[in-house]
């Protein structure tokens, strides 16, 4: 395998870890509280529908010209990345809440608690809520096999490492039986949004018909500095915050 192969496969097994993480929060929540086998269902159609999507849009992708795909998945990278760095940033800063799964976990149970008695056979909750959780946490997973893996012409190896961090995801949750609180994921989401805005970058540039010297070796400046930039908004923000507080 490849230095760029390895590096596609760890980077879509991080990012769509932290949106697996997310998604076993709410199948745990309904599941625990209401009906096992209803969540299960659910989120079982949902994986069914990301799993057609994928096969659908992977080949249409990849047959885009180089450019223009470099262009688009690039765009479309810094949107999202910036999205997720954004976040990161305010929550550093203590400007937004740090996402907490056990708070996550505890207002799922208590929504399905107010949701009424569970009925025989299929419960609609349950079924609705997992499946709704897994296809809008998935449809990012998707997005992130699909730009990584089509601007690599390797859709198929990011849809196995992002099937390998679900998978990991998944076990992990039945073993602990509890949602995953102590995955450092406020880290892991500043990480994978610097991740996809210096792909976003290096990506876009090139496909606009700029050449990065030393090419994919480019990333490795390309992501010092995003970081350095996104620390020294944080450190920004802490002083404006501060110099606030003491006016």
């Amino acid at each position: 395998m490849s230095g760029a192969e390895v590096g596609l496969a760890v980077s879509v097994f991080v990012a769509c870890a932290v949106e697996a993480v997310e998604a076993l929060t709410i199948v745990l929540a309904v599941g625990v509280t209401r009906s096992w086998r209803s969540a299960l269902t659910g989120a079982g159609v949902a994986l069914v529908a990301l799993t057609v999507l994928t096969a659908a849009l992977g080949p249409a992708i990849t047959a885009l010209p180089l450019g223009v795909l470099r262009v688009v998945v690039g765009g479309l990278l810094l949107i999202f990345g910036l999205q997720w760095l954004r976040k990161a940033i305010l929550r550093a800063t203590g400007l937004k809440a740090l996402h907490d799964e056990t708070a996550a976990y505890a207002e799922e149970q208590a929504a399905a608690r107010g949701a009424g008695a569970v009925g025989e056979g299929l419960d609609p909750y349950s079924f609705t809520v997992a499946f709704k959780g897994v296809l809008l946490e998935g449809l990012e997973v998707v997005f992130i096999v699909l730009t990584f893996g089509a601007n690599q012409h390797n859709v198929g190896l990011a849809a196995v490492a992002a099937a390998v961090a679900v998978v990991s995801v998944a076990l992990a949750g039945v073993i602990a039986h509890a949602p995953l609180s102590r995955v450092p994921e406020n880290t892991l989401k500043f990480g994978v949004g610097v991740m996809l805005t210096s792909f976003g970058i290096f990506w876009g540039a090139e496909g606009a018909g700029a050449h990065w010297p030393g090419g994919d070796a480019a990333l490795l400046v390309i992501v010092p500095a995003t970081v350095g930039c996104a620390l020294a908004m944080v450190a920004a923000l802490r002083r404006s915050e501060r110099e606030a507080v003491r006016a």
